[in-house]
């Protein structure tokens, strides 16, 4: 009998759980820790083996992964498969393998409880009174919108939680839903036209399992914010609150003919001209309450930008931040105070010579960093409110042959620019995107999604979903000597690691107070583009494809990876351990769909999760003219005719669960 099996009955199940995914619980975090190689203030632990009266310490966790599904099994196709394995290896050189399964919370436009003895749609959405909005568009047929795309999750708890109906451990979840795809009538796209909700789930966490039951739904009331548009990816700050999103900022100066955007006022306020552009870019920040409810603010001081998902360090100040755009750009914000993202300073970053997208590449390119300005969230919110584009800046799409104007690469398309005097504030927080382009930032990516960091190693990590147009040599919107010119087009993208190192100075002189900006930029992993296989697959499925969500784990010094490809087929879930370089397909989402909701939780009352979610499944593409007219009829039977997508997280099956000896 090894040492595993001499623990206590409770700590084995702990360590074997049905719910939770990884044996960590009841094992000191000063032993993982030891066991990964160091604490999380970047000393090195010695590794010590522990007594032989303690339970062997936590040294490792790998990754077997799955095959990705065919034809040859439909029904893989159209759900969420998982037929990958992780494995705990411990000093002792015992080991753990569990077999990974998906546990689904509920599906979007399922009836689940409200806590005061009633139910709610999940997924559903409200107007700026609370009121659901109801589709109808299909006669006889009115119900209420609900969403088939939930993305940000972050997992949590709260000090002295109380929620009725909690028998274990009280654990919060707050889910936002990024957009519904279709009207009930299936034709009429819905894409940004409904203000997105968000809601706290109170979740029951067994404390001998770790199993987590949905207990209560609460749907966040946001007309304090003006409502929420379009959030994308999320996280969870050091503090305890989750940090949202709100991507594809509306171009103020061309909102009289934005029917989309019309189409949001609509439905948020009835008037299709109540909204007000500069009120959306922003990043919302929600507070769980103890009794499962929340409140929530934006944050006008971070930048109006392409908000995709953001990461603050461990200084509790800086936070890097993810720009899903064409023509977007490295961002960094330093808050005033700790805790506090009220109130701060406003990066961008400018790429110089080396950038390249080969991970063999030696050497990184540099970055140094342009201040936009400093404000506080409450200033800009005011110039929000008093300012009309054409107070800050003249925008042409024409050369105007006027000097004083700057030709610039921003939001996709080439314009000239010009800012009004006494503006450079406003034009800074509430224009950025062409501010930053203006004043000389490296603005070429191209949709620059998820942004995490190894607190240990001291690397940020950044998705680019895709390589093109704006970063390619030769382009139109590849302004010359941004720093960012790659040869040809990686469609299938990269994930991008940065440096993080304090006493940098910006492009003006002036010291930057931080120790975890970033200093320099290469690639970590990409895919690879390829003619499309026999399934439809444009992009090698042994690689990841657009990457999109990223979250890193310091206990499994893991960066996991979700796609939002449109050159998959199905799209994957990936486990990239670091230190072995080693990549494993660990989940595959139903057909059409995209991988969204990740968070990687480390520890919560002892058990570790990845949390985990899809996006509008059988949203079919060119790629998949070898598999609709299989898959279409099983995916509408599985999520409510297209209309329903899983919110959850991954798991352990107990019944494969097995003890070996290396």
């Amino acid at each position: 009998m090894n040492a595993v099996t001499d623990l206590s009955r409770r700590r084995l199940l702990q360590l074997i759980g049905a719910a939770p995914l990884l044996p960590l619980a009841g094992l000191s975090s000063a032993s993982l820790l030891a066991g990964c190689g160091g604490g999380s203030d970047g000393a090195v632990a010695a590794p010590l083996t522990p007594p032989a009266t303690t339970p062997p310490a936590f040294a490792s966790v790998s990754f077997s992964g799955m095959a990705a599904p065919t034809l040859s099994n439909p029904a893989a196709m159209a759900t969420t498969t998982v037929g990958s394995t992780m494995t705990a290896t411990f000093f002792d050189m015992s080991k753990i393998d569990y077999k990974l399964a998906y546990q689904p919370f509920f599906m979007t436009g399922d009836l689940v409880p409200n806590g005061s003895g009633g139910t709610i749609l999940a997924g559903g959405y409200f107007d700026i009174n609370n009121q659901p909005i109801i589709d109808t568009t299909v006669a006889g047929k009115n119900r209420q919108y609900f969403s088939d795309s939930p993305d940000g999750t972050s997992l949590l708890t709260v000090p002295n939680a109380k929620v009725a109906g909690v028998k274990g451990n009280t654990v919060f979840a707050v889910v936002q839903f990024e957009y519904a795809t279709w009207a009930q009538d299936g034709v009429t796209g819905m894409y940004g036209k409904l203000p997105s909700p968000i809601a706290v789930l109170t979740l029951d966490q067994d404390s001998a399992t770790g199993k987590l039951s949905l207990v209560k739904y609460h749907n966040v009331d946001t007309s304090s914010v003006n409502g929420l548009w379009i959030t994308c990816g999320a996280s969870l700050s050091p503090w305890g609150t989750h940090l949202s999103s709100e991507e594809y900022e509306p171009n103020a100066f061309t909102i009289s003919s934005d029917a989309q955007f019309k189409a949001y006022s609509k439905n948020l306020y009835g008037s299709e001209t109540a909204a007000n552009p500069y009120k959306y870019g922003h990043l919302p920040e929600i507070t769980v309450n103890a009794d499962g409810t929340a409140s929530i603010k934006k944050h006008y001081c971070m930048g109006r930008i392409s908000h995709e998902l953001v990461q603050v360090m461990p200084d509790n100040r800086t936070v890097i931040m993810g720009d899903d755009a064409t023509n977007s750009g490295y961002f960094a914000f330093v808050a005033d105070v700790a805790r506090d993202l009220s109130a701060g300073s406003l990066y961008v970053a400018k790429v110089g010579a080396g950038f390249s997208l080969d991970p063999a590449a030696t050497g990184a390119a540099p970055l140094t960093w342009i201040k936009l300005g400093s404000a506080s969230s409450a200033e800009i919110r005011q110039l929000a409110n008093t300012l009309k584009p054409t107070d800050i800046m003249e925008v042409r799409t024409t050369d105007p042959l006027d000097a004083s104007f700057t030709r610039v690469a921003a939001n996709g398309r080439i314009e000239w620019l010009k800012v009004k005097p006494n503006m450079q504030k406003a034009a800074a927080f509430l224009e950025t995107h062409r501010y930053a382009s203006l004043v000389g930032a490296s603005m070429g990516f191209t949709k620059m999604e998820g942004t995490t960091v190894n607190i240990h190693d001291k690397i940020a990590y950044s998705a680019l979903q895709n390589c093109q147009s704006s970063m390619v040599a030769g382009n139109a919107l590849n302004v010359p000597g941004n720093g960012i010119s790659i040869p040809k087009a990686l469609d299938a993208g990269a994930v991008m690691m940065l440096n993080l190192k304090g006493g940098q100075i910006d492009t003006a002189g002036n010291a930057i107070d931080s120790e975890w900006m970033p200093a320099d930029t290469k690639a970590l992993i990409t895919g690879e583009d390829i003619a499309a296989d026999a399934l439809g697959n444009t992009a090698n499925p042994a690689k990841i494809a657009n990457p999109d969500n990223l979250k890193f784990s310091e206990k499994m010094r893991t960066l996991f990876i979700g796609e939002d490809s449109s050159q998959h087929v199905n799209n994957f879930l990936w486990a990239y351990q670091v230190d072995t370089k080693t990549l494993s397909r660990i989940m595959s989402i139903p057909a059409g769909g995209e991988s969204t909701g990740l968070h990687a939780v480390d520890e919560i009352n002892g058990w570790t999760y990845i949390m985990s979610n899809f996006q509008h499944a059988g949203d079919w593409g060119g790629i998949h003219a070898n598999v609709k007219t299989t898959l279409d009829p099983l995916i509408r039977a599985n999520y409510k005719d297209k209309f329903g997508a899983a919110v959850g997280y991954l798991t352990a099956e107990v019944s494969q669960i097995k003890l070996s000896k290396a």
